[in-house]
């Protein structure tokens, strides 16, 4: 055969040609997504049960430049199934014409294992934002298309008082502010009423006229749904409560993790329904 065809036609190369071809039957796929990307990139995506996984990890590879060892860390992480929990998420939400866009730039869990901060340390909330900053570039491809930087400890003057926002980002696709309250600890109804003033007061005296409304992140250790069902979470299209792990989870705990995320919807569409 080599003789015939050429080099490298064993029987390792024949069995993933053969399934490139059973993966990809689409001919504008392979012209359009496959062509773009590297052998390597390729064998990983293959692997995917689901075709809109697939398309997913093809189109986002390519459009963010995701290198080989960036996309296994992400299927690792189920990037994908985490920003499809919280879309899924917003099916029991009330539509916000400006904020319509948010739920498919959000994920649930994010994965921050990048930081380096042991699971179980006393870590304050200081040391959390300093090991962000210390890891923006990984943080920001974490936090997905569109988010740049703008600072930390981000002040907020009214005429008698100062606030200051941990992290702050403008999203030039959605075209809005997005801010960041950072939490150690379990989700409390006060860090809930506390992000919806936040907010209030950037799309009051940060945002302009082309500006959509801002979104805000709170980023905890752990959250009871409870809580999130029976807050302005549960209806809000602007604030986003999102756990964060610091050790990359296993796939049987980051499988869990998703099942619980959607059990806790399906109650909440039955309760709605009756």
């Amino acid at each position: 055969m080599n003789n015939h065809f050429g080099k490298g036609f064993f029987y390792a190369n024949l069995r993933n040609f053969r399934q490139f071809y059973l993966t990809f039957p689409d001919k504008e796929i392979c012209y359009t997504l496959c062509s773009k990307l590297s052998r390597s990139h390729i064998r990983l995506i293959m692997r995917l049960d689901s075709e809109e996984s697939r398309h997913y990890y093809l189109a986002e590879t390519w459009e963010q430049n995701w290198s080989v060892r960036m996309l296994e860390r992400n299927l690792k992480s189920k990037y994908y199934e985490c920003l499809l929990s919280t879309q899924k998420r917003a099916i029991t939400r009330t539509n916000h014409p400006k904020s319509k866009d948010a739920d498919n730039f959000i994920k649930d869990p994010y994965i921050l294992e990048f930081l380096g901060i042991p699971e179980d340390s006393d870590r304050k909330e200081s040391d959390l934002e300093s090991a962000i900053i210390g890891h923006l570039q990984k943080f920001l491809l974490e936090m997905g298309r569109g988010f740049s930087f703008l600072g930390r400890q981000f002040r907020i003057s009214m005429e008698t008082s100062h606030f200051y926002i941990d992290l702050v980002f403008y999203n030039y696709l959605l075209k809005c502010f997005g801010i960041i309250d950072l939490k150690t600890k379990k989700l409390t109804h006060q860090d809930i009423g506390q992000m919806d003033m936040y907010i209030r007061m950037f799309d009051d005296l940060k945002c302009g006229q082309d500006d959509n409304s801002t979104i805000g992140i709170i980023l905890c250790a752990d959250k009871d749904e409870t809580i999130v069902k029976y807050s302005i979470l549960d209806e809000s299209r602007q604030i986003f409560a999102s756990k964060y792990k610091l050790v990359l989870p296993t796939e049987e705990e980051l499988t869990a993790e998703l099942e619980c995320n959607a059990r806790f919807l399906r109650e909440a569409r039955e309760g709605c329904d009756e």
